[in-house]
Formats: C-alpha cells, sequence, structure tokens
C-alpha cells in the first residue's frame, strides 16, 4: 500500500461508505477529460467527477484566474464591494435570463438549497417546502429534507414542513397507468401535485422545489407541459418555484440553464458545480427581481463567512469567459446528439438496458434484469454489490462514473470530443455485453 493511501484511510473520513471497507485509488494526474494513478492506469473521466467538472482537468484560464486573485486579494469579508464579486454576479444574471435578479452567493450546492429554504420562508412567511421523491439537493440538515431518496435517512426526523411528492417517472409509473404521450405524462403528475397542494394548504406553502432535469437519481428529463404546469401551479397559490441547478445547469443540458430548455421562468434558482468546475468552492442562488426587492426594507437572514468568496468569484468570472470562448453550448448540442444515438443503439443491443435518457450530454441508462424490467436491483436494497460490481467492471476497462439504483450515469465534461465519446461508449458496450450475461 502507497503512503498516500495509508494514510488517506488512516486520517481520512470518506463520504457516502463504510471505512473499514475502503480501497482508494491514488491519484497523481488529471488533462482535459482524463486522470491517472498511481499506476499508470489512465481513466475517462465519464462523469465529470460529481458532474461538476464541466471543463475538464487542467483549464489554464481558470487556473490563471485563482493564482491572480491569489496575489490580488485572496480574501475580503462577505459585507465589501470587491470586483469579481461584482462581475461574477453580473455574469450569472446575465446567463440568467432572470431581468433585474441579484445573486446570493454560497460555497456548495447544499448551501445553496438551504438559503433558497431559508429566503422562500422569509419571503412568503410560510413554512412547508414540497420536494420530489428521487431527487437530490444535498446532504445538510435542510437541503437533506429536500432530499427525496435514501441519502436523506440519515437526517431524519427532521424538522417539520418538509413534503414529497411524485414527479413525472413514466417508466416507473404504476402499473395501471397507461400513457398515450408526454403530454398524458404531464397531466397525470401535475393532477397529483396539485391535489397534494390542496391537501397541504397552499397558504402554508413557502416553495416547491424541483431539480429542474433529475440528476444521479436517473437523468429524468420532465415533459415541457409539465415544468410549465408546475410554474402555473406556483403562481396560482403563490408558491415560488425553485430550480436546482446545481448539476443541470452550466451548459449540461445544452443551455446555460436547465430551465431555459422548458420555457419557463423561476423565483429562484441555486446552483454550484459548473460555476467553477471544482476548481474551488462556489455556489448560489439566484434571486428573482420580486424577491430581491422585497429585501430592500426587509433583513435578510442569510450568512456566511465564506460567501461571495473572492477566489470562487474569480474562476465564475473565468469560467463564464471559457464557456463562450470554447463554444460549449453548441458543442454539447452537437456531442450530446451522438451521445443520444449511441445510448440508443446500446439499449436496442443490450437486454440489460431498460430504459435511457438523456439531454446534452447528461444521461443515465437504467438497467433491468428481465423481459418485464425489473430493476437489476431493487430500490435502496443492494445486498450483494451488484452495482459496485458493475461499476468496477467499466473501471477496470478506464471508464470511470458512478451508480445510483440501478442506474449509471454518463456525464462526461463538456469538452469531449465526438472521437473520445465514442471510445470511451466502446467500453461501456464491452461491459454491458458481461452485464447481460450476468442477468
Amino acid at each position: 500500500m502507497s503512503t498516500i493511501k495509508e494514510k488517506s484511510l488512516k486520517y481520512n473520513l470518506h463520504s457516502w461508505s463504510a471505512q473499514g471497507s475502503l480501497n482508494p485509488k491514488v491519484i497523481t494526474k488529471a488533462e482535459g477529460i482524463y486522470f491517472w494513478d498511481e499506476d499508470g492506469n489512465k481513466y475517462y473521466d465519464m462523469s465529470a467527477q460529481l458532474v461538476n467538472s464541466n471543463l475538464g482537468h487542467g483549464n489554464k484560464a481558470l487556473i490563471q484566474a485563482i493564482k491572480d486573485q491569489a496575489d490580488k486579494m485572496p480574501f475580503m469579508g462577505p459585507g465589501f464591494a470587491v470586483d469579481v464579486r461584482s462581475d461574477a454576479a453580473e455574469a450569472i444574471v446575465k446567463l440568467s435570463g432572470l431581468k433585474n435578479a441579484k445573486v446570493f452567493f454560497t460555497n456548495a450546492g447544499a448551501e445553496a438549497n438551504e438559503n433558497a429554504i431559508k429566503i422562500a420562508k422569509q419571503y412568503t412567511g410560510r413554512w412547508k417546502i414540497f420536494s420530489m421523491y428521487r431527487c437530490y439537493h444535498g446532504s445538510s440538515a435542510g437541503a437533506g429534507m429536500l432530499t427525496g431518496e435514501p441519502r436523506h435517512f440519515a437526517n431524519e426526523p427532521g424538522p417539520a414542513g418538509y413534503i414529497k411528492y411524485d414527479g413525472p417517472y413514466a417508466y416507473r409509473a404504476p402499473k395501471q397507468v397507461n400513457f398515450k404521450d408526454e403530454d398524458d405524462v404531464a397531466d397525470f403528475y401535475l393532477e397529483l401535485l396539485e391535489n397534494q397542494v390542496l391537501y397541504e394548504g397552499p397558504q402554508s406553502i413557502a416553495a416547491i422545489f424541483l431539480e429542474t432535469v433529475v440528476g444521479s437519481n436517473g437523468v429524468l428529463v420532465p415533459p415541457t407541459k409539465w415544468v410549465k404546469g408546475v410554474r402555473d401551479i406556483c403562481t396560482k397559490y403563490g408558491i415560488l418555484m425553485v430550480c436546482d441547478e446545481v448539476m443541470a445547469g452550466w451548459y449540461r443540458t445544452g443551455k446555460a440553464f436547465a430551465y431555459q430548455n422548458f420555457g419557463i421562468e423561476p423565483d429562484l434558482v441555486s446552483f454550484a458545480k459548473g460555476s467553477t468546475c471544482g476548481y474551488v468552492p462556489l455556489g448560489g442562488v439566484i434571486v428573482s427581481e420580486k424577491i430581491q426587492k422585497y429585501f430592500d426594507d426587509h433583513k435578510m437572514m442569510c450568512g456566511l463567512t465564506y460567501n461571495a468568496h473572492p477566489m470562487g468569484c474569480a474562476v465564475t468570472v473565468a469560467a463564464v469567459e471559457e464557456y463562450k470562448r470554447l463554444n460549449i453550448e453548441d458543442h454539447v448540442n452537437k456531442v450530446g446528439k451522438v451521445l443520444g444515438e449511441i445510448l440508443e443503439d446500446l439499449s436496442k443491443k443490450h437486454k440489460s438496458v431498460g430504459q435511457v435518457r438523456y439531454i446534452g450530454l447528461f444521461s443515465a441508462m437504467e438497467l433491468i434484469k428481465d423481459e418485464d424490467g425489473t430493476p437489476i436491483v431493487s430500490f435502496n436494497n443492494d445486498p450483494d454489490g451488484l452495482m459496485n460490481k458493475i461499476v468496477g467492471m467499466l473501471v477496470k476497462e478506464g471508464f470511470w462514473t458512478y451508480s445510483h439504483e440501478n442506474m449509471l450515469i454518463v456525464a462526461p465534461p463538456l469538452t469531449i470530443t465526438e472521437e473520445e465519446l465514442r471510445e470511451a461508449m466502446a467500453i461501456m458496450d464491452k461491459v454491458l455485453d458481461s452485464v447481460d450475461k450476468m442477468i
């Protein structure tokens, strides 16, 4: 065992893991869409680490921004106006398309959602918060209660007022339900949601949260009619619509923010990950005009020591410039089309693939074990570690990604070329041959 790994296991606690069975890889180099371990093995980073390394590894402009800001002013308290702090907020508001919005910066996505909750409660004077089953909003106290999958169990019992609803997931809808088309899917889930709003009392509901495109829980791309319908329900009952764009934002879906695919304007937008591509921590909440103006004469009860940290803001400014310089929006739509074609081909070829879902360079493969579409592992129950074995097979071939429930995530850096994508997905094809035999 190398000294690095030995010290890591001795002194570090690793997330989402039983510590005694860990065997972390020692990584020594990263460049573009690749990284290398201490043994010289090369990996395609097909999950962009935690779906945050949007501009890949070793981007010179982001690195230079860190160096320049460190030389100039590495830190200044959040109460002061600083050039990069103002520039980053301006760039984000312009990308958002939300006229006269403002930004409250945080350090990460979970903190962004924590503060979105607080802002919604302060603005509305209400206390209930709706969020979807099969979603992830973070693991801190409030964000963990927003989360609608097994990672929130450790937060229970949490504060009162967190209500879960079923979002559109036609592939796993009740067997008695038959949908004609996407509008039919939208109508079904909108009826369920509005009923819940009425059951809970609209006058008590501050916000409805949604991952605009659900991420790790399966890249669930909603019907446009459903997203617009949620907007209409929120407007009708005076509820704030909060789009969590922590994972789906920053061109991951082919637009600067995923909600722009659906022709709506949310009231609050949480973001992180692709704002700095992981080079330094940063997150935040985009606050629409009507809400930010409320705080002109009402004290905003949100604050963090590292709010709008200059290092993070400097990297965000550089990242926005890089997204534009590299024409990432057009590139994602072009290469994303190729990814979709590859995934559809894999779905037809492999009996272990039940459904593929994708938008931009954001995709998931749902693995099944029979013709009835039974998930290859049941929900929150994989006692034999089957999905870990499948991911391990991919890693052994040089394809790095992660799984969640019975899903395999494919979400590479947005800089990936068509040639690199085809090379990597050939590995996926090979491993799925083995998965087919396993079932």
